[in-house]
């Protein structure tokens, strides 16, 4: 069966003046959503017994005051294509040179999201996207007072920008945590989906530290909840009435919700709060390092008893984990006693560190594991190598590989590597491709073929190749038979 593609939709409703705009890829329903009843606790009840379901009429009335309706308005820059122009008439290369496209000036534009009040003295909590590119921000309560809303931060990395309006004695949410969720509890979703104010909507998590292909460093909440665009930046809240993820994006073809929405954990949040109104900026801790997931093969490989942790496969030049002693090939397995279970975890549990800041990273190298002290950095972009897991097949390697020339690894930053030509064999069932550079295998570098040979006949049934493609590093397993 062909797979479809999805597509990472930010929730937010936007409509232009003489026609629909939108902040995010959105597309309009053309009629109303049916959401789903939830029955899975009746299922799964014995027959002739009853479940309760949870009530959450007392969440609702204790909280949606303090949930609060978002409008932006701003403007965006528009232009038309140019209709073909003989390439004899003057103007041909100027408008060849300038992409063909004729300034026009600006078009207003309007957006609609939700947030939610976290101080009595107006602080205000949503997404970035709300908010981007904003001219005018009103905040509405659900009492229809409206004011003007000022916008002290906007962090696009998380997704979280702080507002603040001038108002006193205001309702307020309660602030909860997101670790101790489990996957299956009852959660509750309060916002405007398509400016509908004050919408409550349930559902359970689906599942906890989600990494999306959005390069987000965030280890996302996962939930059924009916979350539609217009419910972005509002609360997530679990059964005890507390706040634990701000509501930000999902996964759909159409645009509407389609059962997968995804939440920014309340830690995230308040970090980048407290940072915002204290210092007006954000910093996080950064390693320097580029991380993927570890699959069964790869465990496989490096003797791990089960697929975990963050492998480890590039470093970067005096970063630091570099100065630390990490190594490309280690497999990050837990930092300051807590154990990394998916590479998705350890990016947003850096992040919380300060810059300067000493943590304890548990790695597993060559067959154990140890502890590693590392100062942490400044945050830019932590990398995480996405990959989808390669197909492994019985076989001899199958590669034709050539040599770098000295120009080819100082643009690799390389001192050896082999080329890879031809593919073909176990190696191209395990996803190496022509043009992909081979760095070592089981952790031994290779610059020759004969290096490459040798390395392979001691690899026994189970190869880890750390390959370099398109200025990525990353490890592929490949099952020699």
């Amino acid at each position: 069966m062909k797979a479809l593609k999805m597509t990472v939709v930010a929730v937010a409703v936007a409509a232009a003046v003489g026609g629909a705009y939108s902040f995010g890829q959105l597309q309009t329903s053309a009629g109303p959503q049916v959401v789903p009843p939830v029955a899975a606790a009746q299922n799964a009840a014995p027959l002739g017994s009853s479940v309760a379901l949870p009530d959450m009429r007392g969440i609702i009335a204790s909280n949606a005051p303090a949930v609060v309706n978002i409008s932006v308005s701003g403007t965006r820059k528009t232009s038309v294509g140019v209709p073909q122009i003989d390439p004899d008439d003057p103007f041909y290369q100027f408008f060849r040179r300038f992409g063909g496209q004729i300034p026009q000036g600006k078009t207003p534009v309007q957006g609609q999201g939700s947030g939610f009040i976290v101080s009595p003295e107006g602080t205000i909590l949503t997404n970035a996207h709300v908010v981007e590119d904003a001219d005018e921000v009103t905040v509405k309560l659900s009492d229809k007072r409206e004011f003007k809303a000022k916008v002290l931060g906007a962090d696009k990395a998380s997704d979280v920008a702080v507002l603040k309006i001038d108002a006193k004695g205001l309702p307020v949410v309660r602030i909860g945590a997101s670790a101790p969720t489990q996957v299956g509890e009852w959660v509750l979703a309060i916002g405007s989906p398509f400016g509908f104010e004050s919408s409550a909507s349930a559902g359970i998590v689906s599942a906890k530290s989600r990494s999306l292909p959005d390069g987000s460093y965030v280890p996302f909440i996962q939930t059924d909840v009916a979350v539609n665009p217009g419910n972005s930046g509002g609360p997530l809240f679990n059964m005890n009435g507390e706040v634990i993820g701000i509501n930000s994006q999902i996964y759909s073809r159409s645009g509407g919700y389609q059962g997968l929405s995804f939440a920014i954990p309340i830690e995230v949040a308040m970090n980048v709060e407290r940072q915002i109104a204290t210092t007006g900026k954000v910093q996080r801790g950064k390693l320097g390092v580029s991380i993927q997931e570890v699959n069964q093969a790869l465990a496989d490989t490096f003797g791990l008893a089960k697929p975990a942790g963050g492998l480890v496969s590039s470093v970067e030049k005096g970063g630091p984990a570099a100065k630390a002693g990490i190594e490309p090939g280690d497999v990050i397995i837990g930092i300051d006693g807590k154990a990394v279970n998916s590479a998705g975890e350890l990016p947003a549990a850096v992040a919380l560190k300060n810059p300067g800041e000493s943590t304890r990273l548990q790695i597993w190298r060559k067959g154990r594991s140890q502890d590693i002290e590392v100062k942490v950095g400044s945050f830019n972009d932590e990398k995480v190598a996405a990959v989808e897991t390669p197909s492994v097949d019985k076989g001899r390697l199958g590669v034709a590989v050539r040599p770098l020339t000295p120009e080819e690894k100082r643009q690799a930053d390389v001192s050896a590597g082999l080329l890879v030509e031809q593919a073909g064999g176990s190696a191209a069932k395990a996803g190496i491709q022509p043009g992909d550079i081979i760095l070592s295998v089981n952790g031994q570098t290779v610059g020759t073929a004969d290096q490459l040979r040798s390395a392979i006949a001691n690899a026994g049934k189970k190869a880890a190749i750390l390959v370099e493609r398109n200025e990525s590093r990353i490890f592929v397993p490949v099952d020699l038979g």
